[in-house]
């Protein structure tokens, strides 16, 4: 049997990467026996040195950072990486021409699993720069799927939330309750699920406590992560 491939995670944030390692580290023996998974490694610079980025939004200079990330994986042996962090995939058009190796993109893989579960028009969560942005509104397009934004009110509370709290792993009952009000209106709305696009939030939401069906986009990109991996394996 030849060995799974080596994943590169090129984190941000340090609770969402730590849950899609676990994901991968926990899920690999499903596919590969007992306590087997496939060498994984990690990098990540402070999160500060994103946020700096971030707030002026210089998305080629947070493109600049996780090059560094990929190159510093490749140099040890990753053969494909991906990046548990769906606010900077705003970066990866500055990332993918130079890099290294190759990458799986969070918001694809979201798309793929809605489509399998025959949804159709998702309400989609993360930070203000995500749904501000074109990273789900793009991959949904190009699979046929329709989308929503949170309100502007909404957008800013659930990034309170995000930043002020997941991050550090903090989880409060009134938070859970927002998130719980927003998704609920994306169901009036005629939205069949909701995207958890911030890596974090699905420590908090999840299908037990969510008014309409998740896709947890840190275990979908985790369990992809695992696909690809293997898929060489004889």
């Amino acid at each position: 049997m030849s060995s799974p491939l080596h994943i590169g995670i090129v984190a941000c944030s340090a609770e969402g990467a730590a849950l899609c390692y676990r994901t991968i580290c926990t899920e690999g023996a499903k596919l590969l026996g007992p306590h087997s998974h496939p060498e994984v490694s990690m990098h990540t610079p402070s999160l500060a040195d994103y946020m700096e980025c971030i707030y002026r939004n210089d998305w080629a200079a947070v493109g600049e950072l996780m090059l560094a990330s990929a190159h510093k994986l490749a140099a040890i042996g990753a053969d494909f990486l991906i990046c548990p962090d769906n606010t900077i995939h705003q970066a990866l058009p500055f990332v993918q021409p130079r890099s290294p190796r190759p990458w799986l993109h969070i918001a694809d893989e979201v798309a793929r699993e809605a489509l399998a579960r025959g949804q159709r028009r998702l309400g989609v969560t993360g930070t203000r720069w995500l749904v501000d942005s074109e990273v789900y509104p793009q991959a949904l397009a190009a699979h046929g799927l329709g989308f929503q934004r949170p309100s502007d009110d909404e957008r800013d509370e659930i990034n309170r939330i995000i930043m002020d709290e997941l991050v550090y792993g903090r989880f409060k009952p009134e938070s859970l309750a927002t998130f719980q009000r927003v998704i609920e209106r994306f169901k009036r709305d005629g939205c069949d699920a909701v995207v958890l696009g911030c890596t974090e939030i699905p420590l908090i939401v999840d299908d037990g406590n969510s008014p309409l069906p998740t896709l947890d986009s840190t275990r979908l990109l985790a369990r992809a992560a695992l696909r690809k991996a293997v898929q060489t394996t004889d």
